[in-house]
């Protein structure tokens, strides 16, 4: 299929389901949406690349491949819908997953929630053995106690065990044994090592991971597997990639090993896209503004490189508050959620205030206004009743709202009880919402040392457009580049991303005293895994390019900062160039470096990746006049309904200006230029805007 022109990405999101089908041999664009399907979320992957095909005239064998990012191993978390799942653990550790860190998320709570561990106190068995901290046996695996423990799991009826023993990240003999007697033991079960999912210090984090990827492991793979016969059924024979939550793909297999690496792969596809279009206009710091239809996320991008962690916690009891949820450790492209999307539902708290979300409607029912069964108000209600929307140009016109039911449900729910009009309360909804997540980012920057009145904001998501010029005023942003396509951005940046996997090893060591020889074979061992895995998705050895990132801290410290180590530091036994990097990015987080401390390793990172594909972000579109295509009353604070001018996003071409107040519609997303603003439109096609106001 190399010689096949077109390629195609895919994201499901919890509320649509968004494709952008691009052909290569121009870099022409084209996007499609549809509402998700909950109940089987490969149903509507296939019906909509089934569409784009019959729409374009596209033959099956025309399209080179399929790239993928889904919410379903989050979600899958989220509601608890992963298998019966047990856990063997070394001896006196079976309460490591419900003791976690005993540190509170919430100081003054007396009834503080925290999350249930996936595998009950029953499902964890204990055995035998232990394994010092420098890789030394300390106590032999006590074989007959790990064959009795892997029959009592078969016989309770998992469907998976994850095994972590003690130390298993810098010696996994022992959990490879006991692999070994699972398979004999227990041959129908799911089995996952936290050695290979996860062998890294922090024998709570490396439990929590290893259940969570063993816990949705069959899930995903019957998902797959679903995915792969439907695609084949629709003539595609090209490879399935999936995108992870770093920012690189992968190919289906490696991807069905590593399920809990995609955990937020759709929102990174938004980050990749968004660091992409804003340098494309010349700002390399920018702020990735991501709403769509379930949550509203943010990412700071730094130099065109997003932010990274290696820690990130999924299924919060306690939404915003970081240590609520289960930990994973996982590399992730570094987003903290800060807020409600257009789905959310809003409603009156006991204190008398607009409350919205965490609920969402999502697409089934949707918002009151979809028509779909929906009665309570939410963020798009509001939206619409506002004239931010139009009724009759959603997704092309293709779907149309009712406005009288968003009214209905806003009088309801939110106007009669606060004593409110219909517009009055529909502003209150649209402006907490705003207000919120102005707050959050706002924070989030803070806590990164940032000042984000130097970024750009890049607005990405359906409901993304709709809000970034007022969140920009709440957080004193003058600049916003508005891309075309922003609410199927995730799913462009998917195709924008190339095939990478990252390793990582956990070895705990001076600087002073740290081993070269040991740190290069491990790794040149993680490099070569990383080389097979990236040359299995079609990657020539040529184009693959290797980085070495290291965990360091001043010893006696809890956490670490990520930096970049030079090879050649690693080839020279250079501590004083290792130094360097880990002081440079120490300084750049904290302000302040300590010459004095000694230095120590935690971890040590290798990413393999191929070339990133190369996008002609013109893509030969827009432009042809006329793109006022009428006008509706839209509110505007301190102004009331004014009408305004309703433009056409596609009309659009390179130095066209449009003065707010605007509505800028394409057919996924509205762009809301409020009175003050003006945008010109760039060389790739984007809106820049100065914000004012």
């Amino acid at each position: 299929m190399t010689g096949a022109p077109y390629r195609i990405g895919v994201d499901i999101g919890g509320t649509f389901t968004d494709f952008v089908l691009l052909d290569t041999r121009d870099g022409s664009l084209r996007n499609g949406k549809l509402l998700t399907t909950p109940h089987a979320p490969e149903e509507a992957v296939l019906a909509g690349i089934r569409q784009m095909l019959d729409a374009h005239g596209i033959a099956p064998d025309q399209v080179q491949h399929v790239i993928h990012g889904t919410t379903l191993v989050a979600n899958a978390l989220i509601e608890r819908r992963g298998v019966p799942t047990g856990l063997i653990t070394t001896d006196g550790f079976r309460d490591v997953v419900e003791i976690g860190t005993e540190l509170r998320h919430d100081t003054y709570d007396l009834f503080m929630r925290v999350p249930q561990p996936l595998v009950p106190r029953s499902g964890r068995i204990e055995v035998a053995e232990r394994i010092l901290p420098d890789g030394g046996v300390r106590m032999p695996l006590d074989e007959a106690a790990a064959r009795a423990a892997a029959r009592d799991l078969a016989a309770s009826g998992v469907q998976a065990v994850a095994v972590c023993f003690l130390h298993a990240f810098r010696n996994p003999a022992h959990e490879r044994r006991m692999g070994e007697i699972l398979a004999e033991e227990a041959p129908g079960v799911t089995l996952c090592l936290s050695s290979d999912v996860v062998p890294e210090i922090g024998e709570y984090e490396r439990a929590s991971t290893t259940i969570c990827n063993a816990y949705v492991l069959p899930v995903f793979q019957r998902y797959l597997t679903r995915l792969a016969e439907g695609l084949r059924g629709i003539g595609l024979t090209g490879p399935l990639y999936l995108m992870l939550s770093d920012g690189g793909t992968v190919g289906e297999e490696t991807a069905a090993r590593h399920p809990i690496r995609l955990v937020q792969s759709g929102p990174a596809g938004g980050v990749r896209a968004t660091a992409l279009l804003g340098g494309a206009s010349g700002a390399a710091d920018v702020l990735c503004f991501d709403m769509g239809g379930t949550t509203a996320k943010a990412c700071l991008i730094e130099g065109g490189e997003p932010l990274r962690s290696l820690d990130f916690e999924v299924a919060r009891v306690d939404r915003f508050r970081k240590g609520s949820g289960l930990p994973l450790k996982v590399p992730v492209i570094e987003m903290i959620e800060i807020g409600a999307g257009g789905g959310s539902i809003a409603q009156v708290d006991r204190l008398g205030l607009i409350q919205v979300g965490p609920e969402s409607a999502s697409s089934d029912p949707g918002p009151a206004c979809y028509g779909l069964g929906g009665t309570r108000p939410t963020v798009t209600d509001a939206d619409l009743v506002l004239g931010y929307l139009g009724a009759g140009s959603f997704l092309g016109g293709d779907m149309r709202l009712d406005v009288a039911a968003a009214e209905r449900a806003i009088r309801e729910h939110l106007a009669d009880p606060l004593g409110l009009s219909v517009v009055e309360a529909a502003w209150a909804l649209h402006e907490t919402v705003n207000g919120n997540m102005a707050q959050a980012a706002a924070i989030h920057a803070l806590e990164k040392a940032r000042r984000i009145e130097g970024y750009a904001m890049v607005p990405i998501g359906g409901a993304g457009p709709v809000h970034a010029a007022q969140v920009c005023r709440k957080l004193g942003i003058a600049r916003m580049i508005a891309p075309a396509g922003a609410g199927v951005a995730s799913a462009f940046g998917f195709l924008a991303s190339p095939i990478s996997f990252a390793f990582v090893r956990g070895w705990v060591a001076p600087l002073a005293t740290l081993d070269f020889a040991e740190l290069a074979a491990l790794v040149a061992g993680m490099e070569a895994e990383g080389r097979r895995m990236v040359a299995e998705a079609g990657v020539a050895p040529a184009a693959m390019r290797t980085t070495v990132i290291g965990a360091l801290r001043y010893a006696g410290q809890g956490f670490q900062v990520e930096a970049e180590i030079p090879a050649a530091a690693i080839a020279h036994a250079d501590r004083d160039g290792i130094r360097r990097a880990f002081e440079a990015a120490y300084l750049q987080q904290y302000g302040r470096t300590e010459p004095a401390l000694p230095v120590e390793g935690v971890s040590w990172r290798v990413i393999v990746a191929g070339p990133t594909p190369a996008l002609d972000l013109a893509r030969g579109a827009g432009g042809g006049g006329a793109a006022v295509t009428g006008v509706r009353p839209a509110w505007f604070p301190g102004q009331g309904f004014v009408e305004t001018p309703v433009i056409d996003r596609t009309r659009l071409g390179p130095d066209d200006r449009v003065a707010g107040p605007a509505l800028v519609e394409e057919r996924e997303s509205t762009l809301v230029l409020p009175p003050g603003s003006e945008a010109v439109c760039d060389a790739s096609l984007n809106l820049v805007v100065t914000v004012g106001g």
